[in-house]
């Protein structure tokens, strides 16, 4: 099963790709990096960021013109999230619905299995 990317997620990865390629903060063929590390409220938290270093063990899928890279144990807990992109009065940021997480925590940010 493959992680999803909502259409307001890619637009604003797409987004702050081609800035920080501009700004020579990374290079164009940087790739978004999603993983689980121990830790947070339910006892595993979500992480991602953009990556130049991918490994042959990474699972690499492209969703719309982005890039996903994962590592091997994060995808078992990833498989079949989708990410997206939501603003409101509370703030403005990405959101994971993870069908693979029995609890979650309040701030949305960490999750258990």
């Amino acid at each position: 099963m493959a992680i999803k990317l909502t259409e307001k997620a890619c637009s604003e990865l797409k987004t702050l790709m081609t800035k920080e390629v501009a700004e020579n903060h990374m290079s164009p063929k940087a790739v978004l990096r999603l993983m689980v590390v121990g830790g947070g409220c339910s006892g595993f938290s979500y992480r991602m960021g953009f990556d130049e270093n991918i490994t042959p063990e990474d699972r690499v899928e492209e969703v719309d013109g982005v890039k996903v890279a994962v590592d091997p144990k994060s995808y078992l807990y990833l498989s079949g999230t989708e990410v997206d992109f939501q603003e409101g009065l509370m703030g403005r940021g990405f959101v994971f619905h993870n069908p693979n997480a029995s609890g979650t925590c309040g701030c949305g940010s960490s999750f258990s299995a």
